[in-house]
């Protein structure tokens, strides 16, 4: 090896240095949290062009985000800048984010070794490969529609769709309502599950004052049965006015017959199990001789028959001239009804992208869902795949791909045009890809497509910090990667660089809970033995306390407030320690967990580790309308959840603190071994300032008697 492969290698450690200079054609580095594993991509990268005389055109290296994407060619920059004046520009405090774009290019452009590179996130690259060469498979003038008017992928702003998905999924459900029996089903839809949720068990409910009245008709009368309302959806379909429950005295008594149509002078009662007895009913209607009929619930089990039976009852009732079409109107339907039809157009989008992602075919889906036992389920795929059509006529119309479609079109472009897909073979000879616990079917559809036996395929990942399931990557490829590319070499990259012992060696046997994952053994090169402080509050008030004196104690010791990293699972969980910490000037370092994939912090405060509903685990299965297009398994998903509290602790380079609530600890904390951890003692000092209250620590001004935000007397 030459005396510049040394230098290339100097500072990696034996395994990282294996990785490097590996030419076997399909390897992946499965790198533990903190075990440097950008900084191995990018010796792979430099020792490729160095040292083997790689063309850097030939090289092609894929990220998930812009972000990521922007590091690694600022670290390419600073690994050629010997002044050290771009490190001193990318860490500036001074320069705004397009000050620093800016920049980038600038000396990207110095460096023609690392303008020559293909350093892009999937979606860049598949945007480039469609403008360049798609013409075969799509209009190559295309504009990008996401959910936001923006998007990640660099200089198309002019690229971009004056409309959102959101938009034109939206409009196109409303031009579907132009039709009355569309706009009536989905309105039912609507009624039933997303306002009444009558598929949700009433215990899970909270309690409303109904009468027993749980099912609301299309005209907004709130019904007793799922049998009265079909017979009140009848008479609205059919434009025939109705009183529900009227007041009626023949002579005896007061009562309420079921339904009252005017127009036919016609009393309808509904008998099933439920009602009163009919006999003293009866009688009235015919001291009164009043017209009345019976419907039997026994004829609703079959919709055909019920239909016949009201047709024979109340149409032979009604006068010759009564006018029974009526155009319906969307804004007077839904009145009222606005944000669930956004809820319904939302989960239609989301059904549309997983159809996308787990590359099925709208054929299969409409299969499954008609298989499916529950009417709910049926329903809704009946409502949405037409819409789902529409969409992808119109955006096919119109040139537009939305963030799915732009490696959808690539991979098709690849597939049914060899010459396309030959030329980019024979350009990209090595392939690296970042973050490859991350991919789902469509990107390793893509990545399969452009490469051939010669190409040496380098991914670099870790299925312990795959967490991103629910958005459709699939931590399969990574467990089983030579299952998917034959001939695999697996490093596995075991060294911590990032945090003390306690916490390496306390993550290590969380994440040996998890049965579908790669056996790593990570071991700490920093040996201090700061033990991990477990604090059991009584209550949220308790642990937000904590939290503010021991942050003030923290930055007494000389720890600046962008060491300090507060995360959580869900944003909520946060609140109460924000508020607080907004009242003595903290304005702390707090993000989701999911957010801080990538980040560290010499301190970190963990929050919200209650069980149940709003903790962590937070399992939940998903609706079962997303179970037609992928199914969830509990199991599978509470390991992601583990995945997300290892990425949570290994995010801690010196002290971490685990917030939980005594008699309500979330079960992750029983899987740290005793002897990593500590209990938090409560501060001795009480830390209540003369104008501060004592109770949530706000202002106070000495002539108050009591504290204005909790009401704590003074």
């Amino acid at each position: 090896m030459s005396s510049q492969s040394d230098t290339i290698l100097e500072g990696l450690n034996d395994r990282q240095q294996e990785a490097v200079v590996s030419d076997n054609k399909r390897l992946l580095v499965l790198a533990g949290a903190g075990s440097g594993k950008t900084k191995t991509l990018l010796q792979k990268i430099i020792y490729l062009i160095e040292e083997k005389k790689v063309q850097p055109s030939n090289i092609l290296a894929i990220t998930f985000t812009k972000n990521a994407t922007n590091e690694m060619i600022d670290r390419l920059i600073v690994s050629a800048d010997s002044s050290g004046f771009y490190e001193r520009i990318i860490f500036s405090k001074e320069l705004t984010k397009l000050e620093k774009d800016a920049e980038r290019r600038n000396w990207k452009r110095k460096y023609k070794w690392i303008e020559g590179l293909t350093i892009r996130t999937f979606h860049s690259f598949c945007y480039t490969v469609l403008r360049t060469d798609g013409v075969k498979e799509f209009d190559n003038k295309f504009k990008i529609i996401g959910d936001e008017k923006s998007t990640d992928i660099d200089d198309i702003s002019n690229r971009i769709a004056s409309e959102t998905v959101f938009e034109v999924f939206h409009r196109l459900f409303i031009e579907k309502c132009e039709s009355n029996d569309f706009l009536l089903k989905t309105k039912r839809y609507i009624l039933d599950y997303l306002v009444d949720k009558i598929h949700i068990p009433k215990e899970y409910e909270s309690p409303k004052i109904t009468d027993g009245k749980f099912y609301t008709t299309l005209n907004g009368t709130k019904v007793k049965s799922k049998s009265e309302q079909y017979i009140a959806d009848w008479l609205y379909r059919h434009s025939i006015p109705f009183v529900y429950e009227p007041l009626l005295n023949v002579k005896d008594f007061d009562f309420h017959p079921d339904f009252f149509i005017p127009d036919a002078n016609l009393y309808l009662e509904h008998v099933s199990d439920l009602s009163y007895p009919m006999e003293d009913k009866e009688k009235q209607f015919a001291k009164g001789n009043i017209l009345y009929a019976k419907t039997f619930e026994r004829n609703t089990q079959d919709s055909a028959i019920f239909n016949h039976t009201l047709d024979q009852i109340v149409k032979s009732r009604l006068p010759m001239d009564f006018h029974r079409d009526k155009k319906l109107n969307y804004l007077e339907e839904f009145n009222g009804y606005y944000e669930e039809v956004k809820d319904l157009v939302r989960q239609i989008i989301r059904i549309c992208d997983m159809i996308k992602v787990e590359n099925i075919t709208l054929d299969e889906v409409i299969a499954r869902a008609a298989k499916d036992q529950h009417e709910r389920v049926r329903v809704f795929y009946e409502l949405a795949i037409p819409i789902i059509k529409d969409y992808i006529e119109y955006t096919t119309n119109k040139s537009y791909l939305d963030f799915n479609d732009l490696i959808l079109k690539t991979a098709n472009l690849f597939t049914n045009h060899e010459d396309v897909r030959q030329r980019y073979q024979d350009r990209y000879q090595y392939i690296l890809v970042d973050e490859f616990q991350d991919v789902n079917n469509l990107q390793v559809e893509l990545i399969k497509l452009i490469i051939k036996p010669s190409t040496q395929l380098f991914c670099v990942g870790d299925d312990w910090q795959s967490i991103y399931g629910f958005r459709g990557s699939n931590v399969e490829y990574i467990i089983n990667f030579e299952k998917y590319f034959s001939n695999a070499q697996l490093i596995k990259l075991n060294q911590n660089y990032r945090s003390e012992r306690n916490i390496v060696e306390a993550s290590n046997e969380v994440i040996k809970y998890n049965k579908h994952k790669i056996e790593k053994d990570i071991s700490a090169t920093k040996d201090t033995q700061q033990k991990i402080i477990i604090q059991h509050g009584n209550n949220e008030e308790d642990n937000v306390r904590y939290c503010v004196e021991k942050v003030e104690e923290l930055l007494e010791e000389g720890y600046a407030k962008d060491d300090i990293l507060f995360l959580y699972r869900r944003n909520n969980m946060f609140y109460k320690y924000r508020e607080e910490f907004k009242q003595h000037k903290f304005y702390v370092n707090g993000k989701t967990i999911h957010a801080s994939k990538g980040l560290e912090a010499k301190v970190v405060f963990i929050v919200g580790l209650t069980d149940g509903k709003g903790g962590f685990p937070d399992v939940w299965l998903e609706d079962r309308l997303f179970q037609i297009i992928k199914t969830a398994d509990y199991n599978l998903l509470l390991e992601e959840e583990r995945r997300l509290f290892y990425v949570a602790l290994t995010r801690a380079k010196e002290k971490l603190y685990l917030i939980t609530e005594r008699g309500n600890e979330s079960s992750f904390l029983n899987e740290i071994p005793a002897e990593y951890t500590s209990k938090s003692k409560q501060l001795t000092k009480t830390n209540f300032r003369q104008n501060e209250c004592k109770n949530c620590h706000a202002p106070m001004k000495e002539e108050w008697v009591a504290c204005p935000k909790c009401g704590e007397k003074y």
